[in-house]
């Protein structure tokens, strides 16, 4: 076969750019940046493409969800507590902004640490050789105690812990999302997989406890979405669990007869995950609603958000 000759362009069927329809104008472009920016002008000068888009986007939503009072659902890993972001969510518990959280098991181990001592995560490496890593006496008899509780009451294992917490009156439940929402009466449900959290290694875990009230959370979690219709549902950071729950809650209150279709979900994380991107954005909003998602690091993408929101909710009053 032998080298051909290039091909002649001289045919090539040309159109005008004036009237072609293009996808960037610079009516969106951003706008200059300035010394001594507030949050709305910094919002309102980002660029009117992609995420910043979808950003502002997932604000409108929030603000309009509350503004409705439809709930705006907090699903998130326990990385979120890890960076220091408490404080932030409490935020926007207390301002009636987050209608419900929705936690992984290590989201109790870690929020329940904070609250004891002020402080959780440890160096894995160091501590893994020799047999330690989750022996941590405190927190196993503690949380343990308290789920066996919750099943033995018939209550679900995040309320069950939220209370233990408030009776325990440990010096850090101001920065406890667990003991937060207890005190607001906000539903915490905790989802969790045997043999994934360090508690599951103590002496007092209880394995029959344990499922009986995080699926008594799941049917909470259930119908909490089943009033998602309008409403808003934020992902942080957990790559298989939640995704998996949120999956299995939409369609069972679907099959019971909720009409759910009309709502938002974004994720968020700084790493693009197969399980939040199907199951959170692209599947459920199938049928309807919207889904987004949006890459970057918690400890900088959560502030924003709720700063934003807050930002909206004021300007709408």
């Amino acid at each position: 076969m032998s080298i051909p000759e290039p091909i002649d362009l001289k045919g090539l069927n040309t159109y005008s750019l004036y009237e072609r329809t293009s996808k960037v104008t610079v009516n969106d472009f951003a706008r200059p940046v300035r010394a001594g920016l507030s949050l709305r002008d910094f919002m309102d000068l980002l660029p009117d493409q992609l995420a910043a888009r979808d950003l502002r986007a997932t604000v409108r939503a929030v603000c309009t969800a509350v503004g409705m009072a439809r709930p705006v659902i907090l699903a998130m890993g326990a990385h979120v507590i890890k960076v220091g972001l408490n404080p932030v969510i409490i935020g926007l518990m207390e301002r009636g902004v987050i209608s419900c959280i929705a936690l992984n098991g290590a989201g109790i181990v870690h929020d329940s640490e904070i609250a004891m001592a002020g402080k959780t995560s440890e160096d894995v490496t160091a501590v893994l050789g020799e047999g330690r890593f989750g022996a941590a006496k405190e927190t196993g008899e503690f949380l343990n105690t308290a789920i066996n509780k919750a099943a033995g009451d018939g209550i679900g294992l995040g309320q069950g812990v939220g209370a233990a917490l408030l009776e325990a009156g440990f010096p850090h439940n101001d920065k406890s999302l667990l003991a937060t929402a207890a005190r607001l009466a906000i539903p915490v449900t905790v989802h969790v997989a045997i043999g994934t959290d360090i508690i599951h290694i103590h002496p007092d875990t209880d394995g029959s406890s344990i499922g009986k009230a995080s699926h008594h959370d799941f049917r909470i979690f259930c119908a909490m979405v089943s009033r998602l219709n309008q409403g808003v549902l934020l992902h942080f950071g957990s790559a298989v669990i939640l995704p998996e729950v949120f999956l299995k809650a939409l369609t069972l209150v679907r099959n019971l007869g909720y009409q759910v279709k009309d709502f938002t979900t974004v994720n968020f994380d700084f790493i693009r995950h197969y399980r939040p991107l199907t199951n959170i954005v692209h599947r459920p909003t199938l049928e309807g609603g919207r889904g987004f998602s949006i890459t970057g690091h918690h400890e900088i993408m959560l502030p924003l958000l709720a700063a934003a929101i807050i930002d909206g909710l004021e300007t709408n009053q």
